[in-house]
């Protein structure tokens, strides 16, 4: 994912954890590849005393939130004796005292931290910290989301087989197709979206042996949600699976294939799926 695109994610969950915890301050910012994290966003702060501040594991409240993978928080930040003050400078400069720390954790994998602040020492009672709590569960998901895509991603990038692909790599490909689909209506990020569905496409052309559009091979034409639903069929998910995976209801899900049946001239499910990727519009 692109600096830009982290930096979006970390400011909206920001943003919601001083609106939903009521903290005049916050800021944060993850991991690009080194033993540290730099502060990158902020949010209702008065200096810039703390952007681009580099934390590293066991050195201040962040540097212990990364060493113990769990939120902490202290009352009065300068005299706290519970974590080092290596940083004292750049949280005194901005006026800090009451600061929570909470770990950004995907998969695992501690990926950052966010913070928020009062200027004065108050204990930061259980509504701050489910706020934060939950906005670094938000953006976890979020991250998460955009790594599987990425992951995905790669399978489109790979050359497209020849004219006797083998038939696992054929069904590696149908079903990241599958699965890129259900991800893209989960990003927020419209670039990564539009990364995503063009990716698609690439692999529902590959079916064609030619790239060429699906527009010139039949005319056949489905509507966005018509092919999510086709894709997620094509991998085997029943009309359950499907709603769960696309945020549908099942009879949604049953009205759209049955729109694809008709436009692809299709008696059954399997029909429909065949006659798709004779159109180009699944792999």
């Amino acid at each position: 994912m692109a600096e830009s695109e982290r930096a979006v994610d970390v400011r909206a969950a920001l943003l919601r954890l001083r609106r939903r915890g009521g903290l005049p301050v916050a800021f944060g910012g993850l991991f690009s590849g080194a033993q540290q994290f730099r502060i990158s966003e902020l949010t209702g702060t008065t200096t810039d005393s703390l952007r681009g501040l580099a934390v590293a594991a066991g050195n201040g409240l962040g540097g212990k939130v990364l060493s113990v993978s769990r939120p902490i928080s202290v009352i009065d930040y300068p005299v706290s004796r519970a974590i080092s003050h290596e940083y004292d400078g750049a949280v005194g400069t901005e006026g800090l005292r009451s600061v929570m720390a909470v770990p950004v954790v995907v998969r695992g994998r501690v990926r950052g931290v966010l913070y928020g602040a009062l200027r004065q020492p108050l204990i930061l009672g259980d509504r701050a910290l489910s706020a934060a709590v939950e906005a670094a569960r938000e953006l976890e998901r979020s991250l998460d989301t955009q790594d599987e895509a990425r992951r995905l991603m790669t399978v489109a990038e790979r050359p497209v087989p020849e004219a006797e692909p083998d038939p696992a790599i054929w069904e590696e490909v149908r079903q990241a197709h599958a699965d890129l689909r259900t991800l893209a209506h989960r990003v927020d990020d419209p670039r990564l979206r539009e990364e995503i569905l063009t990716a698609c496409g690439r692999l529902a052309r590959a079916s064609s042996g030619d790239g060429s559009a699906p527009a010139s091979r039949g005319g056949v034409r489905l509507s966005p949600r018509e092919v999510d639903v086709l894709a997620c069929v094509a991998s085997g998910a029943t009309n359950s699976t499907a709603a769960d995976r696309l945020g549908l209801r099942p009879e949604t899900v049953k009205s759209y294939l049955r729109s694809c049946m008709r436009k692809l001239g299709a008696h059954t499910r399997l029909h429909a799926v065949v006659e798709a990727r004779r159109a180009g519009l699944l792999p």
